[in-house]
């Protein structure tokens, strides 16, 4: 649903604006304001079932820390009477951030893209070490593996006469399988992290990272969880709705190489244990991501779809079939990965 006017009036662009879809977004709605042709701001509708609207004050104070310390980012646009949203007259939530970056894309292409991630990641974690905020905003149990392993049992028990019932058991007794058999979930420490750093919420310039997006996800967690979302996005050759799934190394070792330079830069960096668990820290995040598709497959209430599957069962279950062959392919190369891990930090 396009904004009304009126919605788009609540900021003061100083001129006209159009307001032009962004198309592939998940979770919320997006749109590229643009004045003469010229991006000058995202706008996007927040998807209130998941976000409550307060996530706007852990937004403002993150990125706030982030522009103090000289690390791009998107900044929250006040509205004309000085708030961090709008309300559109049918309860809709809204906000606008600045624009960054020339564009985003869902596979990494290319080393030098890997390596600069790799190190925009270390600059955000560098710039938010030690940062003491206490977020409005909390999604207990984001990545909380155990219990979105007991969220996909539920769900085969409770959907037995889903029409995709059959095909997401067997995927689902070997998700489970597979968590029972890895390490586990890190035991800290916590720090403040973005939460989703697939490769898509990175905005580039060239082959330079500039920028992360989709900032909703700020939260406190560990790096198992954080470098292992990363890694499990950046490294698939394939696409995320594809049923294949392709680890490269090389990409895994790149990004982990810009990783440590620009912790070097900045000073500090992740402790000896952190490091160790990033390679299993990829496969759990695998694993994690395909219970939650395959959930979805039976419940289809929470990701968005392409019509082109079918129907969001159909989508939601394509994810997870890509999702566990990653996960597949980790485990082989656990003991290999962690030696690229080795490698990196020097």
């Amino acid at each position: 649903m396009q904004p009304s006017a009126d919605l788009v009036g609540a900021w003061r662009w100083g001129a006209s604006v159009d307001v032009v879809p962004i198309p592939g977004g998940l979770i919320n709605t997006s749109y590229r304001v643009e004045r003469a042709g010229a991006p000058i701001a995202a706008l996007q509708r927040l998807n209130t079932s998941i976000f409550r609207p307060e996530v706007h004050f852990d937004i403002d104070a993150v990125t706030g820390r982030l522009a103090e310390r000289g690390v791009e980012t998107p900044r929250l646009l006040p509205t004309s009477d000085g708030r961090l949203w709008a309300e559109a007259a049918d309860g809709g939530v809204w906000r606008a951030l600045t624009w960054h970056g020339e564009r985003t894309f869902d596979k990494v292409g290319t080393l030098d893209e890997a390596r600069s991630a790799g190190a925009l990641v270390a600059r955000f974690h560098a710039a938010v070490d030690g940062f003491d905020w206490d977020f409005r905003h909390v999604r207990p149990g984001a990545h909380d593996t155990d219990a979105h392993m007991a969220g996909l049992r539920a769900a085969v028990s409770e959907h037995v006469g889903h029409r995709l019932a059959g095909a997401v058991r067997p995927l689902a007794d070997e998700i489970l399988g597979r968590w029972a058999d890895h390490p586990g979930a890190s035991a800290g420490p916590e720090r403040v992290i973005h939460g989703d750093l697939k490769i898509s919420n990175i905005r580039f310039v060239g082959a330079r990272a500039a920028t992360l997006i989709d900032l909703d996800t700020f939260q406190r967690g560990t790096l198992q969880v954080e470098l292992g979302d990363a890694m499990r996005s950046w490294c698939n050759r394939a696409a995320e709705d594809a049923e294949e799934a392709a680890l490269d190394e090389q990409i895994f070792a790149a990004a982990l190489h810009g990783y440590a330079e620009g912790w070097r830069s900045a000073g500090g960096g992740p402790s000896d244990h952190e490091w160790d668990e990033i390679a299993t820290g990829l496969e759990r995040i695998a694993l994690e991501l395909a219970s939650r598709f395959a959930r979805d497959a039976l419940e289809e209430r929470y990701f968005g779809f392409n019509p082109r599957f079918g129907g969001r069962g159909e989508h939601n279950l394509v994810r997870a079939r890509g999702q566990l062959v990653l996960a597949r392919r980790a485990a082989v190369r656990r003991a290999a990965l962690h030696e690229r891990v080795l490698q990196a930090r020097g």
